[in-house]
């Protein structure tokens, strides 16, 4: 008989019969694990237990313990005992696919009536009695006529188009959970009982066309969620339930801040609250940017298409552009140009006026630049996701020998104004070649590796995002984890060789001869957008005191107060503090509770005795308590700390003596 032979984590190897399943493995190993294992990794492949290895491999046995592998179980077997319970509630229900998404899974079917809650309960209720059923779960191999001819005679015309979508030399892999089947490449658990039965919940239903393409038929699609335990699931629903309440669309309106309408769908109306918030923040990335050696550069908003196809991005990014026909005076035919969906060409045409030396480079251009690029109207949401923003982008033009120090220099930066802006942390994703692109395989080579030798340099481990590069180099992207533990990528860096070369930059190196620059796209925030509607949620619209649109509203308890709420409005604006007066004639408790729900960081309610002894009561945002202080200390505590966090860390004390 054949043997093969396995090669086990901690570095030993045994053979074992060819044909070896993981499951007889794990009990080779011992009862205990043979009871816990789930599945297995053979070769770097997610292996079921019940698969034979037919061939020398490295093999690892997974348990719950293993996360990642567990909740990939948990969530696929999930997905198919929805099914299962969704056809034995309602038998004439047509299946079509079930896969895992983040923090859960889906299943799209085919049903006349539309699924209410009321159903979603009864689908839990079918979903749970499975789980306890224990039902075993097996797999066949099945030859592609045999598997086409068993779902024409189940009815089930989905499943046959996706047998008949299988790759030729691809195995058609038929599971059953008790007795229910499905098609599915797996792996899944052993029996319905391994999946744990207090740990998901169906969210909601939507609509869904057949594999994508609105010209075939809408089906229904359930959402679920699952974890490995009760306490991750409540831990994950408090986490939805806190981000609901930090919505910032909800905050926009609560705060003033912004809306969108039909009339210009993706594009953002800026209220003065938010236009504030998005000037502080803009002028704040300014001066950083000026401190660690960039110029500010602005390139036009329309481009003829001459430039994007030479630089590429007409191929690549055609359907992302909104193209603008122009007939031209005496022109034969109209001329075709796009509004900008992004800055890089732009930014090369001002590289190449002028000769460069290698004592020019690196030249760090930034440019705060308005972009426009066609999301579909289904992708938008909020300022989040929108057609029209603007990045605060930059390219840094410099020598292959500089790309190490250039990476170091916009890490330090970027997690700089990270921390100034609440984020003390993040982690680093590298998204190397994607299958279209530009350039040669030689180029994306000393590209990827320039950019991983260069991170590590700086100091940072990266986890790999295969295929996720841009069509013309490699990029770091950088994620954020904000208050409620979501993951937001912000930041990138991306190395491109391909760019400069097919917009001929060029510069003079110490040889004399002419060589190409290597050109660095990076962004800190991504889009001022985006970012301020992160800011928002993670904050929960109590902005820290330097980006609050309304720093401090000053509110009479008495229309007596009016004029010392006059002065001490303008005392606080003449020394640069957004300060507004309340006098309207409302009670002071009504004042504080619609400026709180506006979310304004400090309220000073002033009375007579605030008058006659010349003090303010403050309240803070989020505390119940007032704390009275004479109104000099309080200007200047408040001014020194309304400073940004870039002035503050310069500024000396305010000295501010308030007019008796």
């Amino acid at each position: 008989m054949a043997t093969i032979t396995l090669a086990f984590p901690d570095g030993s190897t045994r053979e074992f019969p060819a044909g070896t399943t993981p499951a007889e493995v794990a009990a080779s190993i011992s009862n205990s694990l043979a009871k816990k294992a789930i599945s297995a990794t053979v070769n770097g492949k997610h292996w079921d237990l019940q698969w034979p290895i037919e061939e020398d491999a490295s093999i690892t046995i997974h348990t719950m313990a293993d996360e990642p592998q567990a909740l990939e179980l948990i969530r696929h077997d999930l997905a198919h005992i929805m099914a299962r319970a969704v056809q034995e509630l309602w038998p004439e229900t047509k299946v079509t696919i079930g896969p895992v998404i983040e923090n859960g899974f889906y299943y799209d079917f085919d049903r006349d009536e539309p699924f209410t809650p009321e159903d979603l309960e009864k689908i839990e209720k079918r979903m749970r009695e499975i789980i306890a059923a224990r039902d075993p779960v097996r797999t066949e191999v099945w030859p592609r006529e045999k598997a086409i001819r068993f779902y024409e005679e189940q009815g089930e015309p989905f499943k046959v188009e996706l047998v008949q979508a299988i790759p030729e030399g691809e195995p058609v892999r038929m599971y059953w959970h008790g007795h229910w089947q499905d098609l599915c490449r797996g792996p899944h658990l052993q029996h319905t009982g391994q999946v744990p039965a207090d740990a998901f919940k169906l969210m909601r239903v939507s609509g869904a066309y057949w594999r994508g393409d609105a010209r075939n038929k809408q089906l229904q699609r359930i959402y679920g969620v699952a974890f490995r335990n009760k306490a991750e699931l409540k831990a994950y629903l408090h986490m939805l339930e806190e981000a609901e309440k930090r919505d910032h669309r909800r905050l926009g309106r609560e705060m003033d801040l912004f809306h969108m309408q039909e009339e210009a769908p993706g594009m953002v109306f800026w209220h003065p609250n938010g236009w504030t918030i998005y000037t502080a923040l803009q002028a704040y990335m300014r001066r950083r940017l000026d401190a660690a050696g960039y110029v500010e550069v602005n390139t036009p908003q329309v481009v003829d298409r001459k430039l994007w196809e030479k630089s590429g991005h007409w191929e690549k990014f055609r359907e992302n552009m909104f193209i603008v026909e122009v007939e031209e005076e005496h022109a034969a035919e109209k001329r075709v140009n796009a509004l900008k969906p992004m800055n890089c060409p732009c930014h090369v045409q001002i590289y190449n006026q002028g000769l460069k030396s290698y004592r020019d480079l690196p030249l760090r251009m930034a440019e705060f630049g308005s972009c426009v690029r066609y999301e579909p109207s289904g992708a938008l949401h909020g300022i989040m996701r929108v057609r029209g923003f603007t990045q605060d982008d930059a390219h840094i033009f410099c020598t292959e020998a500089q790309i190490e120090d250039e990476t170091r220099r916009f890490i330090e930066l970027l997690s700089s104004v990270y921390a100034d802006l609440g984020f003390e942390s993040f982690k680093v994703k590298f998204s190397d070649r994607p299958e279209k692109r530009a350039g040669s395989d030689e180029t994306w080579d000393r590209a990827e590796e320039a950019l991983k030798s260069a991170t590590r340099a700086a100091g940072y481990d990266f986890e790999l995002n295969p295929g996720e590069g841009a069509f013309y180099g490699p990029k770091l992207e950088f994620v954020l984890t904000d208050a409620i533990g979501r993951d937001w990528q912000c930041g990138t860096l991306q190395v491109d060789f391909v760019l400069p070369e097919r917009l001929e930059a060029t510069y003079v190196g110490e040889d004399g001869a002419k060589h190409r620059p290597v050109m660095l796209h990076r962004a800190i925030l991504g889009s001022f957008e985006r970012f301020i509607g992160i800011l928002l949620e993670n904050y929960a619209g109590h902005l820290p005191l330097w980006l609050a649109p309304h720093q401090v509203v000053v509110a009479s308890i008495v229309s007596d107060a009016d004029d010392y709420v006059h002065e001490v409005t303008a005392a606080l604006r003449a020394r640069g503090i957004r300060a507004e007066a309340d006098t309207r004639n409302e009670k002071i408790n009504y004042k504080v509770r619609e400026h709180s729900l506006a979310k304004v960081p400090v309220i000073l309610a002033l009375g007579m005795r605030e008058v006659e002894a010349r003090t303010v009561s403050v309240r803070r945002l989020g505390q119940r308590q007032t704390t009275s202080m004479p109104l000099e200390a309080f200007v200047r505590d408040i001014v020194d700390e309304a400073r940004a966090p870039d002035l503050a860390a310069t500024a000396e004390p305010t000295q501010a003596a308030i007019p008796a």
